[in-house]
């Protein structure tokens, strides 16, 4: 029996970090961290909400005259919309692309964890193929072993009947 061997700590992310030296193309730069987070902000329904919450106010303040710093055609309006639409535009393909850099980089890994896994297993299958001849062939010499044992023990009882019926003659 052999004494139990420590397990090794096993790195689960020992093939992403072969990649962990790729930067995003916008790097990770305050700017760019910054400007990803602010896209991201742009889809969720707190933004949405909060514009459409802006914008109606500006309406009803402005269309019932309780103001008059934006009047119908709410110019103002649409330049902040437009204003908007210029620097969202160039965030959200920011965010895009850095997420696409850090999904090739994951898909890369991943490939390669899938190709040790298979070349893991082809040996694994070959040590298999080979523990199975090896026991094939221990039990042909097993078998062989056998039979010679038993042909030795009956060459042994007859060997010694012969020498019985030597002794038990004479007398």
């Amino acid at each position: 029996m052999t004494p139990d061997k420590p397990q090794a700590k096993v790195d689960h992310l020992r093939f992403h970090r072969a990649h962990a030296h790729l930067e995003p193309t916008f790097g990770n730069d305050t700017f760019a961290l910054k400007a990803e987070a602010f896209a991201r902000f742009f889809g969720t329904p707190t933004f949405l909400g909060a514009q459409t919450a802006i914008v109606v106010l500006w309406v009803v303040l402005n269309g019932t005259g309780v103001t008059h710093f934006d009047v119908y055609p709410f110019i103002l309006l649409n330049l902040a919309f437009s204003l908007q639409s210029a620097y969202a535009a160039p965030l959200i393909l920011l965010a895009q692309t850095r997420q696409a850099a850090r999904d090739k980089a994951q898909s890369d890994a991943d490939a390669q964890h899938r190709e040790a896994l298979a070349v893991a297993n082809t040996e694994r299958q070959a040590q298999a193929a080979q523990n199975t001849a090896q026991l094939l062939e221990l039990l042909e010499q097993n078998t062989r072993l056998t039979e010679m044992t038993k042909q030795l023990t009956e060459r042994i009882e007859s060997l010694t009947s012969e020498m019985h019926q030597q002794f038990v003659r004479k007398p």
